[in-house]
């Protein structure tokens, strides 16, 4: 073997949603947020590749390292924006995120197409809910 070096291309599309899905995360406030989800993201050695949603629910691209564990992964993210949303007071009631989220492994070769579609959440969801685009995870079978 030329390269001793391992090589690990762990890509996850992550989904979640405020509580009860309540519509809090305005425009101003998204562009805020996603910034500051990315920058304390790195700061902990996360890399997030791409990050979107609506009003009502976030989507995320992260690569993951062999080292991290996804759920501790994502409760850092989700726990991170959390408070940072409540120390901010830019939603006047105390925020909080449903507890469940959807992970889904992406392949290597469709990160572009996976972080295109993250970039145009507003545009996907004029047409379409949340449950119909997790219906269509929920119908794949291995």
């Amino acid at each position: 073997m030329v390269n001793s070096q391992n090589k690990v291309y762990l890509f996850v599309h992550i989904i979640w949603s405020v509580h009860n899905r309540e519509p809090l995360l305005t425009k101003p406030i998204r562009a805020i947020l996603f910034s500051q989800m990315q920058k304390r993201a790195g700061e902990k050695g996360i890399h997030v590749l791409a990050v979107n949603g609506v009003e009502d629910h976030v989507h995320t691209l992260l690569q993951l390292h062999p080292a991290q564990n996804l759920s501790q992964v994502v409760k850092s993210i989700r726990t991170d924006a959390m408070d940072w949303l409540n120390e901010t007071k830019l939603i006047s009631s105390p925020f909080q995120w449903e507890e469940p989220y959807a992970a889904l492994s992406v392949n290597p070769s469709t990160l572009k197409q996976v972080s295109d579609f993250i970039g145009r959440q507003e545009e996907y969801h004029k047409t379409k809910t949340l449950e119909s685009e997790l219906e269509v995870f929920d119908k794949i079978q291995l």
